[in-house]
């Protein structure tokens, strides 16, 4: 690039935000700051897009080690990233993704490196891509396992318009694990649309006994065999050989297919076959640290056209990232160590879960627990040291995991089925024709319910006390405190003759340190409690939000409102001798719930109307998450964007009773 043209760049680029505490010790970054969207890339050599590479591993560990996401896995495909900008042309082109935690580079190089230290944060950029963000980001990501189905979706609507664009998926092998990848492979296969399936095998196993095995190896001699399969040539004779088989006779075609099968199965990867059996050119593996390699290899995937579905298999490893930076690019004092790690872990709800379960299981051999989602939560790591063989971690496989819970329970087992919200959602039809349809007693803990903080919308678990207190044999039931946590996880262990489920809230640390186990009060099934006594307003929280009706009751009092607050405990069954008094002793009823219309609220709402409380002077309202989706933030921030803080609570009241001046007052 000539000088003229590196200060073209430089104008172009979007300045870094005046943020002088932030950026004083950031290593410079020549390469990077000419660079403000992918164009900026093809007049690069592969010299300077190593050093890119670099570059853009020490912008992300400096920024995220100070802002807290996890970027290990970014880190681990910053190579791959730039080869993808570097051959392919974005937007135009469409590149998808399946995991946020994989887009931190992809970010960087489209034009939101100057935003990048605001990742996860209110008004802030999304962790995940989002199509609302950057028309570089083809589709939404979060969950997994998406990519290939929307990138299909793209690739057949192109050819039905006409269009030449190209499309490119990449996904994890953590997605690997969920059905949705195997459905739009063989989907694939059959339309035999152009596409690009770009795999990024990170080397990670969910079994410690496979990740001793045999892994695939990157040598000269794999790489030369990569370039091969890729090239034109090789692919336009197989392509050709396939059309005179087919000519010359069944018999011959078959023949060749099965020689041709045999010949890939001796030189690729083992169950690389598995691909090609679905539809996809398999093309690998591919070194995922080298840029030269990655381009040579898309190059000629790009190049041609009408050759049907390509999966490259790309492999990373998202320890060497780190250890690059820990030798030399970056200060190795900004990489947290295991005793921050396990300082940020102590403390949190599903810490208390895993210690209950534990507690449980060790009065009680049958107790199992499965888990599903996109990692194993840290705090089960305990569990699985003191009983190994007693948990089943399947991965993003929710549907199987919901399903082989039931089988476990039919075998005579106790299961726990650990799911976050939003996980839990995709294995639905599981939770009600395989578990609650024939009462099979499966117990759900619904981990990262409620808000989840700067995991935004994409993880936030509204929706599930609206799915599951519809079904008709679930227990429903949520805690306001890691007590009743504790107690609720006991009320599970002991139900055998109906499917049960609890939250547990993904954000925010519990109120203190809870005490032995065996101190705690045991709770009736269906049965809530009056917390404080009042006559003006009654307050009927559901889960952590009594917390904050408790808040609300002091911030009333100080305005001489005397408020009751009770606290539900359960959804289905509802306490209804609870609901009845709270009606008959209040003239304003008020529920309080960290979840979607359709819920706690709802339930409430059904009885008091079909009850007759609704005929005389009790006037209800609900306080629930709003209609939409609440953006990322901290927990506090999106507790007040959704109106369930304590002042909106009180605000609420206030307004009941004719005080609105004083509501908006609170609200200031």
């Amino acid at each position: 690039m000539s000088s003229y043209s590196r200060k073209g760049l430089c104008g172009q680029v979007a300045a870094l935000p005046d943020a002088d505490d932030f950026f004083s010790d950031k290593a410079p970054t020549p390469i990077l700051d000419m660079v403000d969207t992918p164009i900026h890339l093809k007049n690069l050599s592969i010299k300077e897009l190593k050093q890119l590479a670099e570059e853009i591993c020490s912008e992300i560990s400096f920024i995220m080690s100070k802002s807290g996401p996890p970027f290990k896995a970014s880190l681990a495909v910053v190579e791959l990233t730039i080869a993808i900008h570097y051959v392919f042309n974005a937007p135009v082109d469409k590149i998808l993704w399946d995991i946020g935690d994989q887009t931190y580079a992809h970010k960087i190089l489209t034009g939101r490196r100057s935003l990048m230290h605001t990742i996860m944060q209110k008004n802030g950029i999304s962790g995940f891509t989002s199509r609302r963000e950057s028309e570089y980001d083809a589709f939404g990501a979060g969950h997994g396992c998406n990519s290939i189905s929307a990138g299909l979706g793209m690739a057949v609507a192109r050819d039905i318009k006409g269009k030449k664009d190209r499309v490119v998926t990449v996904i994890s092998n953590w997605s690997t694990m969920a059905g949705q990848v195997y459905e739009a492979m063989g989907n694939a296969g059959y339309l035999d649309s152009n596409m690009v399936v770009i795999l990024n095998d990170s080397r990670h196993s969910l079994h410690p006994k496979q990740e001793e095995g045999v892994k695939p190896t990157i040598n000269a001699l794999s790489s030369t065999l990569s370039k091969l399969q890729s090239s034109k040539s090789f692919r336009r004779f197989r392509e050709a050989a396939k059309v005179v088989t087919k000519r010359i006779g069944k018999g011959m075609h078959e023949w060749a297919a099965k020689f041709d099968e045999f010949a890939r199965g001796m030189v690729v990867p083992l169950g690389a076959t598995l691909f090609e059996e679905l539809g996809l050119y398999y093309i690998g593996p591919v070194d995922g640290t080298s840029i030269e390699d990655l381009i040579c290899v898309l190059n000629e995937v790009a190049s041609l056209d009408s050759t049907g579905p390509v999966l490259i298999h790309v492999i990373t490893e998202a320890e060497q990232g780190l250890a690059d930076i820990t030798n030399g690019t970056l200060n190795s004092g900004l990489l947290a160590s295991p005793d921050t790690v396990s300082c940020k872990l102590s403390g949190t709800f599903n810490d208390c879960l895993v210690k209950a379960i534990i507690a449980e299981a060790e009065k009680d051999k049958d107790i199992v627990v499965v888990h599903a989602g996109m990692g194993i939560d840290a705090s089960l790591n305990l569990f699985q040291s003191k009983f190994p063989e007693r948990i089943f971690d399947v991965g993003m496989a929710e549907q199987h995991a919901v399903t082989f819970a039931a089988g476990l329970s039919c075998g005579g087992l106790k299961p726990f089925c650990i799911i976050p919200s939003t996980f839990l959602q995709r294995a639905y039809d599981q939770i009600i024709e395989d578990v609650d349809l024939q009462n099979v007693p499966v117990r759900f803990a619904v981990t990262s319910a409620g808000l989840v903080g700067p995991d935004g919308p994409t993880k936030c678990g509204a929706f599930d006390i609206a799915f599951m207190a519809c079904l008709p044999n679930m227990i429903v039931m949520a805690p306001a405190d890691e007590d009743e946590l504790i107690s609720m996880v006991g009320i599970a262990a002991n139900t055998n003759d109906r499917p049960v489920c609890f939250r547990c809230p993904g954000v925010g640390s519990i109120s203190g340190i809870f005490g032995p186990l065996c101190s705690v009060t045991p709770i009736e099934v269906g049965k809530g409690e009056i917390l404080v006594e009042g006559r003006d307003v009654a307050l009927l929280g559901y889960g952590v939000m009594v917390q904050n009706c408790i808040k609300a009751q002091s911030l009333l009092a100080e305005l001489n409102i005397q408020v009751t607050v009770a606290n539900a405990r359960f959804c289905k069954p509802l306490d209804i001798e609870l609901v009845r008094k709270l009606c008959r002793e209040h003239e304003f009823l008020i529920t309080v719930e960290e979840g979607s219309i359709g819920g706690f609220g709802s339930h409430v709402a059904q009885f008091i109307a079909l009850d007759g409380l609704l005929d005389g002077r009790t006037k209800w309202r609900p306080i629930v998450l709003p209609d939409n989706y609440i953006e990322h933030g901290t927990l506090i921030e999106q507790l007040d964007t959704a109106g369930l803080s304590g002042h909106h609570i009180a605000a609420t009241a206030l307004r009941l009773l004719g005080r609105n001046r004083e509501a908006l007052m609170l609200l200031r």
